[in-house]
């Protein structure tokens, strides 16, 4: 038991790296992990291509903005479509999505009936981002974490547990930038 509960400790007590933004360097996204090469040409700041990210060698001083702000846009996307493919399921009626920065929470359920996700749940595994969204559109029903809650978004989605799980253990590890 004290074992278990000091290996926890030094888990979260684990210092994430810090980004250089240095050529080889590797970035998340929907829990595969590609590498950065600096480029002196291209279009836009910063964007993935053939398998890897593309960031301005002109732009490094700005690259962590570059990368929450293409993070947020596509990470609102993919939700959106995640959204939309549960809904009819659930029986749920979203007021949108939302991504922005929220702490050390992945996701929340606000007035209106809107759904707000943590710009890092783009980082995450697909399957686990998916549980992510099918847990806030839980909330829509059931505000509260009580039976019944557990008891729809079992119904949602069959292999939640497992994927809660992973969440509150591999969760603090995702790396940001």
């Amino acid at each position: 038991w004290i074992y278990s509960r000091l290996a926890e400790k030094e888990r979260l007590q684990r210092v994430i790296p810090t980004k250089e933004y240095v050529d080889g360097e590797g970035f998340l996204y929907l829990g595969r992990s590609y590498r950065l090469k600096l480029v002196d040409e291209q279009d836009v700041p910063l964007k993935l291509i053939s398998g890897r990210f593309r960031l301005l060698r002109s732009e490094v001083g700005a690259a962590r903005e570059h990368f929450i702000r293409w993070y947020g846009e596509h990470a609102r996307n993919w939700l959106a479509v995640r959204v939309e493919n549960y809904q009819v399921r659930m029986g749920v009626a979203p007021g949108g999505v939302r991504v922005q920065d929220l702490g050390y929470r992945w996701g929340s359920c606000g007035k209106g009936a809107q759904l707000y996700f943590h710009w890092k749940t783009i980082l995450l595994p697909k399957h686990i981002a998916e549980y992510v969204v099918v847990h806030e559109m839980t909330h829509l029903h059931e505000p509260h974490h009580t039976p019944e809650f557990w008891r729809r978004l079992e119904r949602a989605m069959p292999d939640y547990a497992q994927r809660k799980s992973w969440l509150a253990e591999h969760g603090i590890e995702v790396e940001g930038v």
